[in-house]
């Protein structure tokens, strides 16, 4: 597994068509929960890409139904290699946000795109309004955290959980409520996570990423920063966009 010295890993991004495109610079080691390249994978690339609210059928040139299809195409038309992570949003790429975090040559950089109109209380019985809310992309709130430390599988998947114990918890904070009227909100019903670690050798060795460590620490503050910046971002919209 090639990658690049802990004190050169670096990110870039830019956004193009209404896609996020994250650079890591080198191929590097991702967890995460996306339609396209989801699980524990390599790749040097993610993508952010803003689909309509309410998407058209395959018929109208958009293969809506297979996400990983489309994305994999979506990546070719903009040079970027076909085995990277995708992730889909309804959220307009000139809302999304990013902050990082940087302590002792250790850093978490994190990028998100925040909707709430697609959000739920876990463990309220399940509602399917026919025409309304069906696709995977409403109101989603995508998170991508990227890391120059080389953290362990199981710390990976621990910071997996801090980033959405941080995200319930600024949700729960400011109130936002069910799509369906309940009150405490802790997600939406489409959200997605991305973790990327440098590759072992590369970085600072961590075998854990809970709420204890340092890194995880960084990790909750990172998320609930660009939880913040994007609840103003939607909040901003919605009222401009209000009928």
């Amino acid at each position: 597994m090639t990658g690049v010295p802990a004190e050169r890993v670096s990110t870039r991004h830019w956004v193009v068509c209404d896609t996020l495109i994250v650079d890591l610079g080198a191929r590097m080691r991702v967890l995460s929960s996306a339609p396209r390249g989801g699980g524990l994978r390599t790749t040097r690339y993610i993508l952010n890409h803003q689909v309509p609210s309410h998407p058209p059928g395959a018929d109208s040139g958009g293969d809506w139904t297979h996400p990983s299809h489309y994305l994999r195409r979506l990546a070719e038309t903009h040079g970027v290699d076909s085995d990277c992570v995708g992730l889909m949003t309804a959220v307009p790429m000139t809302q999304f946000v990013t902050h990082r975090e940087e302590q002792d040559g250790l850093w978490v950089e994190g990028f998100a795109t925040v909707g709430v109109t697609n959000a739920v209380r876990a463990g309220e019985p399940v509602h399917r309004v026919p025409g309304e809310r069906s696709s995977a992309s409403a109101g989603t709130i995508n998170l991508i955290l990227v890391t120059n430390g080389c953290l362990a599988v199981p710390a990976m998947v621990g910071a997996v959980q801090v980033a959405t114990e941080s995200k319930t918890g600024l949700l729960r904070d400011h109130a936002v409520p069910s799509w369906t009227g309940l009150a405490g909100a802790t997600g939406t019903g489409t959200d997605a996570v991305v973790v990327a670690s440098a590759p072992r050798g590369n970085g600072p060795w961590l075998p854990y990423a809970g709420t204890h460590t340092e890194i995880g620490s960084m990790i909750g503050r990172v998320v609930a920063d660009c939880l913040l910046q994007g609840l103003a971002l939607a909040a901003q919209w919605a009222e401009k966009h209000r009928p």
